[in-house]
């Protein structure tokens, strides 16, 4: 069984070191987006330079680095200096991204943003959704965390504080993490809002449960575009809740408050 999976008792047979070597560290905060456009726009506005590469046969993945203004400028510089990673989609992608990501730059606090399928619109509309748990409905969290249903969301509470200091509408919730995109059925969309779920995503439970595992932060944050809680499903701002750069804005703040 899946749930049997976890074992803190026995080594690890592969580790990064035997990919990358020694590990580097670039700077603390990386942020991990989904979207194409998104990095494209960071790759234009902010000179980034590139850091190392997630190493995959289906082609490297970038890690690059650069400077946004630090919240309360300090005498050895005004400049943050943050990753970012345009990471793959599903729990064990973005799990996998993160560890490498740490070995590769250092990062241990991690900004996570990406779009979410409605399963409540009248809690979601017009809100930015902070996942307080997720249901852990994927297999990547099973190898880094003890069985249950739901992990908790730890960077949370932290990030609810930082939206009612910038005065950006939110609502909090549990969230309903999958990696079988078109298995998304409607009894399991009613049992997962019948718990509490009000958005459904990919990575956020596997995701946890990494940092859980090693002892890095996650901050994450989510946008709701389609919708599953309609008679006909709708994907109308789907497009939007991907790409709109306002939460590339929302990951610059958090990442000069934590």
């Amino acid at each position: 069984m899946i749930t049997d999976s976890y074992d803190v008792k026995t080594e690890a047979i592969i580790k990064p070191e035997d990919y990358y070597g020694p590990q580097n560290h670039v700077c603390d905060i990386c942020i991990l987006t989904f979207s194409k456009v998104i990095f494209e726009e960071t790759m234009e506005k902010f000179n980034p330079r590139k850091e190392a590469e997630i190493g995959s046969c289906a082609g490297n993945i970038p890690i690059y680095s650069f400077e946004i203004p630090k919240l309360k400028p300090a005498e050895e510089g005004d400049k943050l200096r943050i990753g970012i990673v345009l990471c793959n989609i599903g729990s064990i992608a973005a799990g996998v991204n993160i560890t490498e990501t740490n070995w590769l730059i250092g990062a241990t606090k991690f900004i996570m943003f990406g779009s979410a399928g409605a399963l409540d619109q009248s809690k979601t509309n017009g809100k930015y959704v902070v996942p307080t748990k997720a249901y852990r409905d994927e297999g990547m969290s099973y190898h880094y965390a003890p069985p249950a249903d739901y992990i908790d969301v730890k960077g949370s509470k932290r990030v609810a504080e930082i939206f009612d200091e910038l005065g950006t509408p939110y609502v909090e919730g549990y969230c309903w993490t999958t990696d079988t995109w078109y298995r998304e059925t409607r009894g399991q969309m009613e049992a997962r809002r019948s718990e509490g779920c009000i958005a459904v995503d990919m990575e956020v439970s596997g995701a946890q449960a990494v940092c859980d595992f090693y002892g890095w932060e996650l901050y994450n944050f989510l946008v709701t575009g389609d919708v599953l809680d309609e008679p006909v499903y709708d994907v109308a701002e789907l497009s939007a809740a991907n790409h709109d750069l306002d939460k590339l804005y929302l990951a610059f703040e958090i990442a000069k408050r934590i």
